[in-house]
């Protein structure tokens, strides 16, 4: 008599059971014993752990996940914290600039203790300085046509702009300032209050200080600050 061949063994699709298992979360109730039977591949090492162990590793892995990234957004608020006081004694410092030769000091010092700027140089229109008893003093200068040109064609028709600055740029920009071994970076912004009344600029002898990729609102923000300011300072202008 013939033997009849052993029906192939039927496996269950780990999908259905996931689903099945997914529907059903009251399955492993009364069922306690199964769950300690159970093996799973150890999430570190090799070999299998009980599923409890894993459930318990998995939990520690997201809490030290969620501890990494609590401890991530605490360093950017006391960042963001730290830049609000700093931005803020900066305005302060400008609005308490008793005339145009203090607003350009108050911007340098603030500029250079709080946020690693080393140069500044203020290029006002000589509609602005023609109207002061005296020559303006660095880091204000009286914008010329040459000046003027190579601003503008640093700001490639923008309002603000980050650039490398070679050293024939820093020592026109920046003719207070010594120029530096090598080509340095800088941000440039226009000083507008309705029409133009200059340029400012701040430069760092580090090339990448001043990226072309970085956002310049802070730049644009402290320069309109500095145009009013200025306006408001120039006598015949307030």
């Amino acid at each position: 008599m013939t033997r009849a061949a052993p029906e192939p063994r039927k496996t269950l699709d780990p999908d259905v059971v996931a689903q099945w298992l997914a529907r059903h979360p009251d399955f492993f109730v009364g069922r306690e014993g199964l769950l300690q039977q159970l093996r799973v591949p150890h999430p570190e090492a090799r070999g299998a752990t009980s599923l409890l162990e894993r459930l318990v590793a998995d939990l520690r892995g997201r809490a030290e996940h969620a501890e990494g990234r609590l401890e991530q957004l605490l360093d950017s608020a006391r960042h963001n914290e730290t830049q609000y006081r700093r931005t803020r004694e900066l305005i302060l410092a400008l609005l308490e600039a008793e005339d145009t030769d203090a607003l350009g000091q108050a911007l340098a010092t603030q500029l250079n203790e709080h946020f690693q700027t080393p140069a500044v140089a203020l290029w006002c229109s000589p509609t602005l300085t023609d109207a002061e008893p005296q020559a303006p003093q660095p880091p204000r200068h009286v914008l010329d046509d040459h000046t003027a040109q190579r601003l503008a064609a640093l700001l490639e028709d923008r309002s603000s702009r980050c650039a490398r600055l070679t050293r024939s740029d820093w020592q026109r920009l920046l003719p207070h300032v010594p120029v530096p071994e090598k080509s340095g970076s800088c941000a440039i912004t226009r000083l507008t209050v309705g029409e133009s009344w200059g340029y400012m600029v701040l430069a760092s002898p580090t090339q990448d200080h001043f990226r072309a990729s970085m956002d310049t609102l802070f730049t644009e923000y402290v320069g309109d600050v500095v145009a009013r300011r200025l306006v408001q300072l120039t006598p015949g202008y307030r």
